[in-house]
């Protein structure tokens, strides 16, 4: 069974403004509006969040892509086009690697 509360905020009037904007040009309602654009921005914080875990050597880049719902090409790409790097030794290629060929999704 899915859950959904309600959750309630104060926003600025310019927040307010860009909101009504984004609401008439994808022709949806507010609650339908925050929904989709707060879904989006928790998606990129856990992008970013988790690759810089891996960037800091705490997060295999599988376990990054895991933790952050997307799969193993997406979390490549991701830390490629933001220059993370890690240190990434054999066993880290290897377990990878295993995820790969298995075809784990998150």
């Amino acid at each position: 069974m899915k859950k959904e509360q309600m959750v309630g905020t104060r926003l600025p009037g310019t927040v307010v403004r860009d909101l009504e904007a984004i609401e008439q040009v994808e022709q949806a309602d507010r609650s339908t509006t925050v929904r989709k654009l707060l879904s989006r921005a928790i998606q990129d914080w856990k992008l970013d969040h988790y690759s810089r875990l891996y960037g800091s050597g705490k997060l295999t880049l599988a376990r990054a892509a895991r933790e952050a719902r997307v799969s193993l090409w997406e979390m490549m790409d991701y830390v490629k086009t933001r220059k993370i790097t890690a240190q990434y030794d054999l066993e880290d290629f290897q377990r990878d690697l295993r995820t790969v060929v298995a075809g784990e999704r998150p």
